[in-house]
């Protein structure tokens, strides 16, 4: 794992090179180029907007939260849709050419990650607009753990990146359960509704194991940056998720590397 993570150093240009050719193929021949990655989550948060606003009375200062929430899973759902074919999609490439295989994986999440910061960029000034309706509040106070928010989101995204993308070699299954994994985490995540809503929901031995899962804490921190919410610091459930990010990647590497001389084969 050492020596994979120390090949990384000498292939930066490698890795420059696919995230250039990631972010053209994907805006090949389209008009409205990186436009898509902004209109999706807002079209899919003007969707949820309504569907909430029928089943329940819509609050509208749940509107930030909610935008922020949709774009925050938009680059998790990127990342671990990619990776199914991170490296399946490449039998060619990997049969006939010496690299280090993981630069397929990890080019491919920092190609969405420069996505998601320049869509960042795009919520905050969605934001600074809704913060002139005097219903809308907003608290910018917390913005100083963006970076540590965005480092620990980018970590947990990877890990899971280089599982997805060495498994589906081997169980090509993955491909399709990955889709109902991150339906059934959506759901699961406080994306729809604030994370106190699961709080008031749930006991406090339940609200901690809900805590554990390492999207909730991520996208509550991303909230508190951006809209000021309540961090849940007393729940050492959301001590343990924080702590998720780091060991989801390492397994992620440890599981890459123990598969990785065997992808020629299989493909």
């Amino acid at each position: 794992m050492i020596r994979t993570i120390s090949q990384l150093f000498t292939r930066k240009e490698l890795i420059q090179n696919l995230v250039v050719r990631t972010l053209k193929v994907r805006y090949k021949n389209s008009a409205l180029g990186f436009l898509w990655s902004l209109l999706n989550p807002l079209l899919m948060m003007v969707i949820y907007c309504f569907f909430i606003g029928i089943l329940d009375k819509f609050e509208t200062d749940m509107v930030p939260k909610l935008i922020t929430g949709v774009i925050f899973w938009q680059f998790v759902v990127m990342c671990s849709s990619d990776a199914v074919n991170a490296i399946a999609g490449y039998p060619n490439l990997i049969k006939k050419t010496y690299f280090p295989r993981i630069v397929l994986p990890l080019s491919m999440v920092l190609a969405n990650l420069i996505n998601y910061l320049l869509s960042l960029i795009v919520l905050t000034l969605i934001l600074v607009l809704l913060s002139l309706s005097p219903t809308i509040g907003l608290d910018f106070s917390g913005i100083w753990l963006l970076l540590p928010t965005i480092v620990l989101q980018t970590l947990l995204v990877l890990g899971i990146a280089l599982a997805v993308s060495a498994g589906n070699v081997f169980f090509r299954d993955i491909e399709h359960i990955i889709g109902t994994a991150l339906m059934a985490m959506f759901f699961i995540t406080p994306i729809l509704y604030p994370l106190e809503k699961a709080e008031n929901s749930l006991g406090r031995f339940l609200y901690n194991i809900y805590l554990v899962n390492p999207f909730a804490s991520l996208v509550t921190l991303m909230r508190y940056c951006f809209l000021g919410v309540k961090i849940p610091l007393t729940e050492p459930g959301f001590y343990i998720s924080l702590l998720l990010a780091p060991l989801i990647l390492i397994i992620g590497l440890i599981i890459f590397t123990r598969v990785e001389p065997y992808f020629a084969d299989e493909l």
